[in-house]
């Protein structure tokens, strides 16, 4: 019920003697229309084959995408542009349950599996510049994801700390440069600052100062754990960066991947969603695992996890969200019917 309030339309390309044709799904019923062979699936048109098993004829059918920068399809009239975010894999601290923070730990070993899988489901979209944060497990995901990527480009991170640090970083051989992904290190992009709670066992912490007590800190918009941040405050540095960094290069038609942390992710979706600083709370984000959006004419369109392996990962960030509307929708109705 959950996932299929947001289930995505999919799309297919199959072939039947000389002619390629359209495969499409919506509502459980399949589509086919002719497509020559010289026209290209528009974003609209993006693949998405959860919804069959690995044995399935169609899964093993390539998916088809765009050129986002081709200028040869005179029909668009509308630019638009991939933001794919994605919570870096699973740190030591979090196997351990650990409050982190901004303290800089790297993954584990089921982390770097996550970051590689992750790579796999994106390895199609087109990426034209990364951003990451100052922590060693997003710089981690980030790399190890990229590694998987069809394009073979290599992600350099950018370094313009220094006037030195610019020259010395230089790349002189432009062919060099083109065959190279930007990757910009971003501080405001880092987790929720947690302050004296750092270090500590989650569950030990919750038995020392109640379980009230430490959900609030947690999962509350405004709440600061002992000297450090609130959502809120996260969400001011994080957002303010989104908008005067990371949109102009979605405005001017760049792909972006951002791979940031659980808190300055939910900030970035709060924004990109509308959410309201209630429906924020119940915003589960699962590591590793990509979030896919369109951008066109200034608008996030929310386009869920690409070539999710199961319905349950595509929707694993907007599950506990959608239960919590519902149960909204479900109290107007009961009070509309007395």
């Amino acid at each position: 019920m959950v996932a299929a309030a947001y289930h995505q339309a999919i799309c297919f390309t199959a072939n039947e003697g000389a002619r390629d044709f359209l495969v499409t799904s919506s509502s459980g019923s399949l589509k086919m229309k002719p497509v020559f062979r010289k026209e290209r699936c528009s974003l609209r048109q993006y693949v998405n084959c959860v919804k069959h098993s690995s044995e399935s004829p169609l899964c093993a059918i390539k998916p088809i995408f765009s050129s986002l920068s081709s200028t040869n399809d005179s029909r668009r009239t509308v630019p638009e542009s991939y933001l794919i975010l994605i919570r870096h894999g699973e740190s030591m601290w979090n196997e351990k349950n650990l409050f982190t923070g901004c303290v800089d730990v790297p993954l584990t070993t089921k982390g770097v599996d996550e970051a590689i899988e992750a790579g796999k489901r994106i390895r199609h979209l087109p990426i034209d510049v990364v951003y990451i944060s100052a922590l060693i497990r997003s710089q981690m995901t980030a790399m190890l994801a990229l590694t998987e990527h069809h394009c073979k480009k290599v992600p350099i991170i950018v370094h313009d700390e220094t006037e030195q640090a610019k020259v010395w970083s230089q790349i002189y051989s432009e062919g060099t440069e083109m065959q190279s992904v930007p990757v910009i290190k971003a501080w405001q992009l880092n987790e929720r600052m947690y302050g004296e709670l750092q270090g500590f066992n989650k569950l030990e912490t919750a038995e020392r100062c109640g379980k009230e007590q430490v959900y609030k800190w947690r999962r509350s918009y405004d709440a600061r754990p002992p000297n450090g941040e609130s959502l809120e405050m996260c969400l001011r540095r994080a957002v303010t960066y989104f908008k005067e960094q990371i949109e102009p290069q979605l405005s001017s038609g760049k792909n972006v991947m951002v791979v940031a942390h659980a808190n300055s992710l939910r900030s970035i979706l709060m924004y990109l969603d509308k959410l309201t600083a209630e429906e924020v709370i119940h915003l589960e984000l699962s590591t590793g695992v990509p979030m896919l959006y369109i951008y066109r004419e200034n608008q996030f369109i929310r386009r869920g996890s690409p070539l999710g392996s199961t319905e349950d990962g595509v929707y694993a960030y907007t599950e506990n969200l959608a239960l919590y509307k519902q149960n909204l929708l479900d109290e107007v109705l009961d009070e509309v019917s007395l």
